[in-house]
């Protein structure tokens, strides 16, 4: 995740008292007389974290084992993942895989959609994966969502760019809701104006991702997303909003100087 974004979850975070040890490593656990203990190596030296709950979440891999995908002419990683094309296929032809299977990302609606192409292509229907619109949330609080490329991704591609970002903070609906933490931002093609990535945090994020999937599904420009009314007051406007900041044009923020 973009940094920006993570620095607004881990505010709300630590207003709620959570601790975290960024750049550190759980070396090992043992049970305690109340518990838990984890003895962690980090950049200011060792600590010890009494807890209730160990959870590892270090490492996936593709629950392949035992399916034997080599009797059937099925090629795998090495992380047991098959291998497929952009139709699903495998490298048995008459194979098809979908899902977290064929590997990360491992969302839900990415299987469902990979899930209808291997059908439509089965069926004889032209059709291939297409992620260019593909988008993703974290349900943390507030909420992640994101579509599209990065603003580091863009600049890495040595593509001219143009940003817009608005705070909620700048949205009645979510001054009115107490849910003002978090921002929208569009990143544009500066020669072009097209939308080439998003990315959202704070209130129903996971919800508005969906307009700005669209809106680059269609090669939609940002003078697209400025120019259609939304209604007031929701937490839509921050979107398009923001797509008036990259153009100079807000009217409830400071504009940038090009």
């Amino acid at each position: 995740m973009d940094p920006e974004v993570v620095r607004v979850v881990g505010r709300s975070l630590r207003k709620l008292g959570v601790a975290f040890h960024t750049s550190s490593q759980a070396k090992s656990w043992k049970e305690a007389s109340d518990g838990l203990l984890v003895d962690a190596e980090t950049p200011d030296g060792p600590l010890k974290v009494p807890c209730d709950i160990v959870l590892v979440t270090v490492g996936r891999r593709a629950n392949t084992d035992g399916l034997a995908p080599e009797a059937a002419g099925v090629k795998v990683d090495a992380k047991g993942h098959v291998l497929v094309d952009k139709q699903m296929r495998t490298s048995n032809p008459k194979v098809f895989a979908c899902g977290d299977v064929v590997g990360p990302p491992y969302l839900a609606h990415k299987a469902t959609r990979e899930g209808l192409i291997a059908a439509e292509v089965i069926a004889g229907h032209p059709m291939e994966a297409d992620y260019r619109a593909l988008p993703a949330a974290i349900f943390t609080d507030p909420e992640i969502a994101t579509v599209g490329w990065t603003e580091a991704q863009v600049r890495e591609k040595g593509l001219p760019l143009v940003v817009g970002k608005v705070p909620f903070a700048a949205i009645g609906r979510a001054l009115t809701a107490g849910e003002s933490e978090g921002f929208v931002k569009l990143i544009a093609d500066a020669k072009t104006n097209r939308l080439l990535g998003a990315e959202i945090v704070g209130p129903d994020a996971s919800d508005l991702i969906s307009e700005l999937a669209l809106a680059i599904e269609m090669g939609a420009s940002i003078e697209d997303i400025a120019l259609t009314i939304h209604p007031h007051p929701t937490f839509p406007e921050g979107i398009m909003e923001s797509a008036e900041a990259a153009l100079g044009r807000a009217i409830h923020v400071l504009n940038r100087k090009p």
